[in-house]
């Protein structure tokens, strides 16, 4: 397989959603994941409702540690949708796919070296520097991954990614907010197995 030239990373137009992190968002994305985002750089997408969706991080964490996914989702409500479809087998399905569609595999090919050079534009961290996320660019690994790059990018960047979120009510065209029915589902299953 042929992968295009990696892009140059001062070529790419900025990311079309991006906006700064501020104290609210830090304090939303904690709420969201249970534990401090680090490494955050700005918020790459919002919900509907301004929520944090996906957060982009530097390379490297504040501890040294090296940290390849730049564009990391947080939306609960998308995070639990995307784990239903990885339970169903597929990545599996997907990564098939990338043996068997030429065109399908260059389209993520190409994904995983924008991600690459998207990710040095606010950093480098020399041990994960040829590394993307996801399992790009021969393999599918981590839906949440991919989706997070797709909804920082938008659409046409990572095929793969855009195929997943079609299929996902209220993600496309526009990000819609379902955060309070994701909190209301989440008080539903604490009740449910409080009294279990």
């Amino acid at each position: 397989m042929t992968t295009a030239p990696a892009p140059d990373a001062a070529a790419l137009p900025p990311l079309p959603f991006e906006s700064p992190a501020t104290a609210e968002d830090l304090a939303a994305m904690r709420e969201q994941l249970g534990r401090d985002m680090r490494g955050v750089v700005s918020i790459a997408r919002r919900c509907g409702c301004g929520r944090p969706a996906v957060v982009r991080t530097r390379p490297r964490l504040e501890d040294g540690t090296p940290f390849p996914t730049s564009l990391y989702l947080t939306l609960p409500w998308l995070t639990l949708d995307i784990s239903r479809i990885e339970a169903t087998g597929r990545m599996a399905e997907l990564t098939e796919r990338l043996g068997e569609d030429a065109e399908l595999a260059a389209g993520y090919a190409r994904a995983h070296e924008r991600y690459i050079a998207r990710r040095d534009e606010v950093g480098r961290a020399e041990e994960v520097a040829s590394v993307s996320a996801g399992g790009m660019p021969t393999r599918v690994k981590c839906l949440h991954a991919l989706a997070g790059q797709a909804l920082a990018e938008g659409p046409g960047v990572n095929p793969v990614a855009d195929e997943i979120l079609a299929g996902i009510p209220g993600v496309l065209p526009e990000l819609v907010c379902r955060c309070a029915s994701a909190e209301d589902e989440a008080d539903a299953a604490g009740t449910e197995g409080a009294t279990a």
